[in-house]
């Protein structure tokens, strides 16, 4: 039987079931619909009543422009070393042993597509929370601080999308913020592409693959 989203929501379900909290991460190339599963998954457990779920995404942890402009690095936007890779496993770390309690909420950061930067402090995250879902493109990187993440993570799934509808929707998400078509299509293949196929390269990592079939419906922006 091909693996469904209802699969999906079992298998979420079934990493909290000693009442501890967990982490489960949704990796994927840019493009791949790791945002929208997240956001499925996340939306769907809450309207089922249990466990208590929190969206913590990646891109939180990108570097601001300013940073980026110091470092040389703005026109290789998305690429490992222009996130904060040591801070996100150590927040990851954070969600993991306080479990919330006495600790009262932890904030995480955020990130705004409109103004393509990440917002401090945007992310609240509930004592109560017992599943905590991560998505971005390098949880499954073995290189530098990237490598300290998967060990923070109880699961990782790795969405896996036909390379042409790929890039067909993250050319439309690009445009959708701002971007022409030209400047979209040269921008994917120039910066996206590299990190597409570095991403690509770690899928073996996963503790699971999910097929297309199993994803709810993605629009261009996700």
């Amino acid at each position: 039987m091909p693996l469904t989203f209802d699969d999906l929501l079992i298998r979420a379900r079934a990493l909290t079931r000693d009442g501890r909290r967990a982490v489960l991460g949704i990796a994927g190339s840019p493009g791949s619909g790791k945002t929208t599963l997240a956001e499925h998954l996340v939306r769907a457990l809450d309207e089922a009543g249990a466990p208590r779920v929190a969206h913590v995404p990646m891109d939180g942890f990108h570097l601001a422009d300013v940073e980026l402009d110091r470092l040389g690095r703005r026109d290789r936007k998305g690429a490992p070393d222009t996130f904060d890779a040591a801070g996100y496993a150590a927040l990851l770390r954070r969600l993991r042993e306080e479990e919330g309690g006495e600790q009262g909420i932890v904030y995480a950061p955020g990130f705004e597509r409109t103004l393509e930067q990440p917002l401090a402090g945007a992310v609240p995250v509930p004592p109560d929370a017992r599943l905590i879902v991560t998505e971005g493109n390098y949880l499954l990187l073995g290189t530098g601080a990237w490598a300290r993440v998967r060990a923070q993570l109880d699961e990782v799934w790795f969405c896996e999308l036909d390379e042409e509808e790929r890039v067909r929707r993250l050319v439309a998400r690009h445009e959708e913020f701002g971007k022409g078509h030209e400047e979209a299509v040269t921008w994917v293949h120039r910066s996206d592409r590299p990190n597409a196929e570095l991403v690509a390269a770690t899928r073996d990592r996963a503790d699971l693959v999910v097929p297309v079939t199993a994803m709810p419906r993605v629009d261009p922006a996700t």
